[in-house]
């Protein structure tokens, strides 16, 4: 699902009024005058709007509380700059897992700091990487999460291990549900497999969605429809 008239969020009809009112932005979180909204009341300023893929993860990540990385994942998925496919993905495995956990833990500079970091490093994951070396970007995604988290560095031991576990895992699920990619598919599969990760390894539970299906299939000309495990016709 991609709206191209009406509103990103939910594809209902947008409202205009005669009168500006003070609304905050689905995105960013700051306040504005304006004369639209969708009839569920949904606005998104016009910077958000514009706003290129890395920027918006960034800046919504930073400003939610919703402590459900798949939730945090569809409402950026919906934003026109996160393409159906693209290395996008790449940071936004790790910006919605990080954001999740650290609003549970309700740690808000931590979480600042640390999606500063994942931007950074997810830059170094370049497009097309699950076809050409092997790697799918969101799996990677994971490990930069758990990375992050733990503080792991090249020299770390227990860290070191739970990092490079983390993307195995990821890796394998994503590796059993078969190709050609689906960035969606594979970001919601990584996702996942994180929560799990945590619940095994931190004793930490996210709330997740479990009965969350792709809205996006009809973007995706190679879609497996039916093998996928998020299809509904």
């Amino acid at each position: 699902m991609e709206s191209k008239s009406g509103c990103l969020i939910c594809g209902k009809e947008l409202v205009y009024s005669g009168d500006s009112e003070k609304i905050d932005c689905y995105y960013c979180h700051q306040s504005f005058d304006s004369n639209t909204k969708c009839i569920d009341g949904h606005y998104i300023c016009d910077n958000c709007h514009s706003a290129p893929a890395f920027d918006i993860i960034q800046n919504f990540c930073n400003t939610t509380d919703l402590t459900d990385p798949l939730k945090i994942a569809l409402a950026l998925m919906k934003h026109p700059s996160v393409k159906m496919h693209g290395p996008e993905h790449h940071f936004l495995v790790p910006a919605v897992l990080i954001t999740a956990y650290y609003n549970q833990l309700q740690d808000q500079d931590q979480k600042v700091a640390k999606l500063e970091k994942a931007a950074k490093r997810a830059t170094n994951i370049l497009g097309g990487f699950c076809g050409y070396y092997g790697t799918c970007g969101a799996a990677v995604g994971t490990g930069i999460f758990i990375s992050l988290i733990t503080d792991s560095t090249p020299l770390s031991k227990e860290e070191w291990k739970l990092s490079n576990l983390m993307t195995s895992k990821s890796l394998a699920i994503i590796a059993d549900h078969g190709g050609p990619r689906c960035c969606k598919r594979n970001s919601h599969l990584a996702i996942r497999e994180a929560v799990n990760f945590l619940i095994e390894h931190f004793d930490v539970k996210l709330e997740l969605n479990e009965t969350l299906v792709c809205e996006f299939n009809s973007l995706n000309k190679e879609c497996k429809k039916n093998d996928c495990p998020f299809f509904k016709d």
